[in-house]
């Protein structure tokens, strides 16, 4: 007995460091970021910082403002949620009610090959096949945009949405859907009035995991968004907070290098509000 005590006891201690691991590795971040940001905005100010819209970091008489670059990873993250989050939640719900096993087992395989392709795969398949495409569709002078840019996110952002929600809609009680059924609910009826709603919780991490699967992705993005510093437009060459850090680093230094580090704390702070005000959501339904 008192060997299983200690076994548990130390069971115990090493899920503790390892949270105590995890908690400190974020405030290392946080620190190091806000010491690291900090003096460029305090030099460029911090309104020309965030809503000036011109970016000319080399120029003879630089100019540091982001709001084309924010705005520009609002919108593709937006729109990839909007497009990723319907597919990627109608496929959950058919893999776990409707599809046949042996239909299923092969939709689960296929989505976990497509969440472990290499993000620089997807901007290569997007940069000779997506972008070629929307040139030749829309007849504009360059595919590589935003609109290029939303299309591989909303496809990136699928194995974790669809992958999540199922595992939260298998985890429903079966009693759960036998009464429904009982009471006189179609199939389709309780699938999306009990099941669903039992998977509620489950099915916003997945929408959360995937807002901040397209948030801080950057290879795939910078090879199929054409990487210019722009105002958001649907089909012109934008560059995201991810790919203005990317880019640059490797030959920034002075304050430009310094701006790149407030970008990265504006990311850092963008998906920390983000995260928050899904959590609020969250908890709001819950308790209704």
């Amino acid at each position: 007995m008192n060997r299983r005590k200690a076994v548990e006891t130390a069971i115990h201690g090493v899920f503790l460091i390892l949270g105590l691991v995890t908690v400190a590795a974020v405030l290392v971040i946080t620190i190091y970021l806000v010491i690291s940001g900090i003096p460029a905005i305090s030099k460029i100010g911090i309104v020309d910082f965030l809503f000036n819209s011109e970016w000319k970091s080399t120029a003879a008489e630089p100019s540091y403002g982001i709001l084309g670059f924010l705005l520009t990873s609002v919108y593709g993250t937006a729109g990839a949620i909007v497009i990723g989050t319907p597919i990627g939640f109608f496929t959950a719900v058919f893999l776990s009610k409707l599809a046949p096993k042996k239909l299923r087992t092969v939709a689960e395989e296929a989505v976990s090959l497509l969440a472990g392709i290499p993000s620089v795969v997807y901007g290569l398949v997007g940069m000779l096949v997506l972008v070629p495409a929307i040139r030749e569709i829309f007849a504009v002078p360059d595919g590589a945009s935003l609109l290029a840019a939303i299309i591989v996110l909303s496809v990136m952002v699928l194995p974790s949405i669809i992958k999540v929600s199922l595992n939260a809609l298998d985890t429903v009680p079966r009693e759960y859907e036998e009464a429904s059924l009982a009471l006189g609910a179609t199939p389709v009826e309780t699938y999306f009035r009990v099941s669903v709603k039992a998977a509620r919780d489950g099915i916003a991490a997945a929408v959360v995991l995937g807002t901040g699967r397209a948030i801080g992705e950057a290879m795939a993005v910078m090879m199929v968004s054409g990487n210019a510093p722009n105002m958001p437009s649907l089909f012109e060459s934008v560059r995201f907070l991810t790919t203005a850090v990317a880019s640059e680093m490797s030959y920034s230094s002075g304050l430009q290098r310094q701006a790149l580090f407030s970008i990265a704390l504006v990311l850092f702070l963008f998906i920390m509000l983000i995260n928050a005000v899904l959590n609020f959501f969250m908890k709001r339904g819950g308790e209704k």
